[in-house]
C-alpha cells in the first residue's frame, strides 16, 4: 500500500498559540525527554528502530515487532513497529493503543450496524490512537491516523479516544527502556496535534460514509490514512522554548 500524499482535508495543523500555557509546559518536558532518550541511544552508536528489531531474525513486511507486541498491563498501553508501504521517506512505523483496562470509565465503541466484521469487544477491546512514521536513521517524520481495518480495532468516537491519550504509557523495560520512555514522551509532546488528527481523522470517515451511507466504511481498502502531518521534533522545542513563560 502505498504512503502517497496526504489529501489537504486530511492534514491536521496546530498553532502553539492556541494551547494553553500549562499544557506547553508539559509538552516541553515531555521534548526534553524525548532528547534523553536520543542522547542515550546515540552514546551507544544505536538508535529506536534497531532496537525494536534487534534479535528479531529477519525483518519482513507486514510483522509486527517485537513480535506480539509490547504491553504495559497495569496502563493498557500497548505498541507495535512495522513495515508494509512504499514510501520514499519512510522505514516503517508504530502503532500505538490502548486497551480496555485503560481506558477512562464510560467509554464505548460506536454503534454501527453496517459493520461487515468482528469488532473486539469486553476485555479484547482496543482503541487505536496515533502512528508514528519513522526515516531510515530511526527519528520520527510524521504522525498519522488511520481507518479501521487497519488496526482491527473498536471503533470510538473521536472525543473519547482524545481523553484515551493521557492513559498512554509503556512503564518497563522490555524491549528498551530508552525506546518505551521515547513513545511515551511523544503522545505528550505532540497531544494538541494528535487530537486534531484524531478529530480530522472522524471527520474524513463522515464524510465518507455520506457518500456512501450503506456501505461499511471501516472496511473499505481505498481509505486507509484519514489524518496525517509531517513532525519536525527539535523544531517544536524550539517553538516550545521560545514560547515558554518566565
Amino acid at each position: 500500500m502505498a504512503a502517497a500524499a496526504p489529501h489537504p482535508n486530511r492534514r491536521a495543523e496546530m498553532k502553539l498559540a492556541s494551547v494553553s500555557a500549562e499544557r506547553r509546559a508539559d509538552m516541553l518536558a515531555a521534548g526534553y525527554e524525548v532528547r534523553e532518550c536520543y542522547r542515550v541511544l546515540e552514546k551507544a552508536g544505536i538508535n529506536l528502530v534497531g532496537e525494536i528489531l534487534r534479535g528479531q531474525n529477519e525483518f519482513i513486511e507486514f510483522e509486527h515487532y517485537p513480535r506480539d507486541d509490547v504491553f504495559d498491563n497495569a496502563s493498557g498501553g500497548q505498541y507495535y513497529y512495522h513495515a508494509h508501504r512504499e514510501a520514499a521517506l519512510e522505514h516503517g512505523h508504530f502503532h500505538t493503543f490502548l486497551r480496555a483496562v485503560g481506558m477512562p470509565p464510560g467509554c464505548q465503541p460506536i454503534d454501527y450496524p453496517q459493520a461487515t466484521d468482528v469488532w473486539p469487544t469486553g476485555d479484547a477491546a482496543i482503541s487505536h490512537l496515533v502512528a508514528i512514521s519513522m526515516d531510515s536513521y530511526g527519528y520520527p517524520i510524521a504522525l498519522f491516523c488511520t481507518n479501521r481495518w487497519v488496526s482491527a480495532e473498536a471503533w470510538y468516537p473521536a472525543a473519547q479516544v482524545i481523553a484515551m491519550l493521557d492513559g498512554f504509557v509503556i512503564d518497563h523495560a522490555f524491549p528498551n527502556w530508552a525506546v518505551n520512555r521515547w513513545i511515551s514522551a511523544m503522545l505528550r509532546l505532540y497531544r494538541p496535534q494528535i487530537e486534531s488528527l484524531i478529530r480530522q481523522r472522524d471527520a474524513v470517515i463522515a464524510d465518507w460514509q455520506a457518500r456512501s451511507p450503506d456501505a461499511d466504511v471501516f472496511e473499505d481498502r481505498r481509505l486507509e490514512i484519514t489524518s496525517h502531518l509531517p513532525i519536525d521534533v527539535e523544531a517544536l522545542i524550539q517553538q516550545l522554548e521560545e514560547r515558554r513563560t518566565p
